[in-house]
């Protein structure tokens, strides 16, 4: 569902993205829920929920932890997907928890669920 990448392209340009996800459901329904303004309302709730943004905020260190372990990018570039203050991309948060711990992640896939796997992706809603 998820795969890791080094902190840089072939060519040694920074690629700050470490954790991409794959499963073709969940893009889809991440993706949903970003065209319907999803993200405006969990960016809303950020501002308003200093536990949120601070367990956000942990996330997104233990995350360039993990990529720096592969290689420290410098300068250090904006968290992908946004965060702790701003949301820019669910996929990155969602990916990030189906590995460890993401709040935004988490609720992300709370509202997308978690799919079936037991079916073909291109059967599956």
């Amino acid at each position: 569902m998820v795969i890791e990448s080094h902190p840089r392209l072939d060519d040694g340009s920074p690629f700050p993205t470490l954790y991409w996800l794959t499963c073709p459901i969940l893009i889809k329904r991440a993706s949903k829920l970003e065209s319907e303004g999803w993200m405006e309302q969990l960016n809303v709730r950020l501002a308003a929920d200093d536990a949120l943004r601070d367990r956000l905020g942990q996330a997104v260190d233990a995350y360039r932890e993990a990529r720096d372990r592969h290689e420290a990018l410098e300068p250090v570039p904006a968290p992908p997907g946004g965060g702790p203050e701003r949301v820019k991309c669910l996929h990155s948060h969602l990916a990030h928890r189906l590995v460890g711990s993401n709040p935004v992640g988490a609720l992300v896939l709370s509202r997308a669920g978690f799919p079936d796997c037991r079916l073909p992706c291109v059967d599956a809603p």
